[in-house]
């Protein structure tokens, strides 16, 4: 039986039906610089109503068209059977908008690699398809490289798009794509609700949500500042004394994806704080080991701490 390559890169298009996934893809295989020959496996998760004019491929017999029409067939061993069965170098797939991309993650055999994440939308329907369905919409982005708008027209507010992208993903890049193919790049600046610069970066509870993504995203930058916040703490019986857990609940989506979002702390003297304390900590930010993190990760070396009240809004969001 033949073996799977050691890598077999994948490029990933999301979005929901009529975004304009299948005419980007199209055009994408009608460029002779996107294809040298390799043998490629496209996956169609849903038909929309475009359908792939195949013979117009650049290379069209190196491609190869799959239809995945049910979601249980997004199994490990599904996929690497087709791979082997197509030969594929590589992999094309259009996913469908209303699947969560952790399936197609959990079932991707080993040794593909994704490449690039694209994620399309209408701009008529956007607004509302993230009103009723916020948790699809946020798996469609969070984890995107480039968010393209299609159907873009003046007459829309592009800075309710550019937020609610930004409060799901500060790294995507974002296009706007009008009817006539031109397209607008967002140049929109998202200054942090926080100097961190300040000789003490101080977070507002309603800012913790961003300074948390923002220190996990961006450590370098806060490697040897010091900061400022109020946080509910967590303790375990295996970790010293001196050593807690201090964050807040944030929620990123909706109510399901609630989440406690801490980071190790190393308090000055042991304390005695509990599970579900709050207190005000000034600490210095560090990159070193730790047990939570098993291994390396942001510690705070805690340079004064309160215990405090507990503030009137205890959940973090991104709005």
């Amino acid at each position: 039986m033949k073996k799977l390559p050691a890598e077999t890169p994948v490029y990933l298009f999301l979005g929901f039906l009529e975004s304009g996934k299948t005419k980007f893809i199209q055009e994408t295989f009608e460029d002779p610089r996107f294809s040298s020959g390799e043998k490629t496996l496209l996956l169609v998760c849903e038909e929309g109503v475009e359908e792939y004019e195949t013979i117009k491929f650049s290379n069209a017999e190196s491609v190869d068209l799959v239809v995945i029409e049910e979601k249980s067939q997004l199994t490990e061993e599904y996929l690497a059977n087709l791979q082997i069965e197509h030969g594929a170098e590589r992999i094309v797939v259009e996913y469908n908008g209303m699947w969560e991309l952790e399936d197609f993650f959990n079932a991707m055999p080993e040794g593909w690699m994704v490449n690039q994440i694209m994620t399309f939308f209408d701009s008529n329907t956007f607004v509302t398809y993230n009103a009723n369905m916020r948790q699809l919409v946020y798996d469609k982005i969070n984890n995107t490289q480039l968010v393209v708008f299609n159907r873009y027209s003046d007459s829309m507010d592009k800075m309710e798009f550019h937020k609610i992208v930004r409060g799901i993903s500060r790294r995507c890049d974002i296009v706007y794509e009008r009817e006539n193919g031109q397209a607008d790049f967002d140049d929109i600046e998202d200054p942090l609700p926080f100097d961190i610069n300040a000789p003490v970066i101080c977070i507002e509870d309603k800012d913790y949500a961003f300074f948390y993504r923002d220190l996990t995203e961006n450590l370098e930058a806060y490697i040897g500042k010091t900061v400022k916040f109020r946080g509910l703490v967590a303790t375990d019986k295996r970790l010293s004394p001196q050593d807690i857990v201090v964050g807040r609940h944030v929620m990123t989506c909706c109510e399901a994806d609630i989440q406690y979002c801490g980071l190790a702390c190393v308090l000055p003297e042991v304390l005695n704080l509990k599970t579900r304390d709050w207190i005000s900590v000034t600490a210095k930010v560090a990159f070193q080991k730790h047990r939570i993190y098993k291994g390396k990760g942001p510690v705070l070396v805690a340079e004064k701490v309160i215990i405090c009240e507990k503030p009137e809004e205890q959940l973090a969001t991104f709005y």
